[in-house]
């Protein structure tokens, strides 16, 4: 049985607590994730102070907000990613980090140096950020919401310059919440046809629904390697990227679908039958029986014997060549027909 990687992706849910980070990380581990998927930002080198905040930037609620002053004060800073770093490794939990900028790619590769990288589709276009997650010849989930097929195309033949085929194209739009009508599950058959590499999910969909829970199971028999989860303390806290955060205890339940359902997919040839398909089969074939009773020296007939469910009896595909045998003694209604009775 194959192994699901999930990730627990935090995202900006420490709302700039270190110490809400930290909790996050150990709720992860907890829960069962491999992975803890963290966002390190360069504010003054990723964005622009005047860009404009409009609805789906942020957490509903907050798009009234100045975005670069609100995402500054809820930034962690590079010493905090140390520490968080550190706990990681005490936890035995590894780090997937994503660089929203080419600062801090540089201090993730001299300070951090994570077990994976995330790749944004916002970065496609940004050769240096590119090249630079491609060369650590890491593993990388390359993010491809929102991107089209030659852009993702452009960038899997940059890694493969770079001889990098450690990669995973994780299929998912980051729009919070994201309607399961924009999920397109199909979509990662394409990927991995066209591509002929690992595929994974990172969905996006609300967090409260019931089906946030089941949806990564669902994509397994799509062939995913990798599953990435938002997560966050509490929901009714409104942490940022809630929407489609799972809490630890859902998250849990999530982790446990996933490996049930890697179970319960099995294998696909047919061999030799299992210890529980012998025992079913044992306990549900019908074997012969009689069918009124049968006197010492009556001779096995069609008008005798009947098919039904008993522990032991001639197999009723084999009757026929023992018609006109004979009993050795009276065989009662319902007891099995038995050759060592027969002559």
């Amino acid at each position: 049985m194959k192994k699901i990687i999930v990730i627990a992706e935090m995202a900006w849910s420490h709302d700039g607590s270190i110490n809400k980070a930290i909790r996050l990380l150990k709720a992860s581990k907890k829960s069962g994730a491999d992975f803890f998927g963290i966002h390190v930002t360069n504010l003054e080198t990723y964005m622009s102070k005047y860009y404009q905040n409009s609805p789906g930037k942020v957490s509903k609620g907050k798009e009234s907000l100045n975005i670069y002053k609100y995402l500054e004060k809820i930034n962690i800073t590079n010493k905090n990613w140390l520490k968080l770093n550190n706990v990681a490794k005490k936890l035995h939990i590894k780090l997937c980090v994503m660089p929203n900028d080419i600062e801090s790619l540089k201090f993730i590769k001299q300070k951090i140096n994570p077990d994976m990288y995330a790749l944004s589709a916002a970065s496609f276009n940004e050769k240096l950020m590119v090249d630079g997650i491609a060369k650590t010849k890491k593993k990388v989930v390359i993010r491809t919401g929102g991107a089209t097929l030659n852009e993702i195309q452009n960038v899997v033949n940059t890694f493969k310059k770079h001889n990098n085929q450690n990669f995973t194209l994780l299929h998912g739009i980051q729009v919070y919440p994201t309607s399961v009508n924009e999920i397109n599950l199909n979509q990662l058959i394409t990927l991995k046809k066209k591509f002929r590499c690992n595929v994974g999910l990172a969905d996006h969909i609300d967090g409260s629904s019931k089906f946030a829970k089941y949806l990564p199971s669902l994509a397994i028999p799509f062939g995913i390697e990798i599953i990435e989860k938002h997560i966050t303390l509490d929901r009714n806290e409104k942490s940022e990227d809630f929407e489609s955060a799972l809490d630890p205890s859902n998250f849990k339940e999530m982790v446990e679908m996933i490996n049930l359902s890697l179970k319960s997919i099995g294998k696909k040839e047919f061999s030799n039958l299992s210890k529980a398909e012998k025992k079913y089969r044992q306990v549900s074939r019908k074997r012969t029986v009689a069918k009124t009773q049968i006197n010492k020296g009556e001779k096995i007939s069609k008008e005798n014997i009947i098919f039904k469910r008993s522990d032991t009896g001639i197999d009723p595909l084999k009757i026929e060549n023992f018609f006109g045998k004979k009993c050795k003694k009276i065989v009662q209604k319902d007891l099995p027909i038995l050759e060592r009775n027969l002559y």
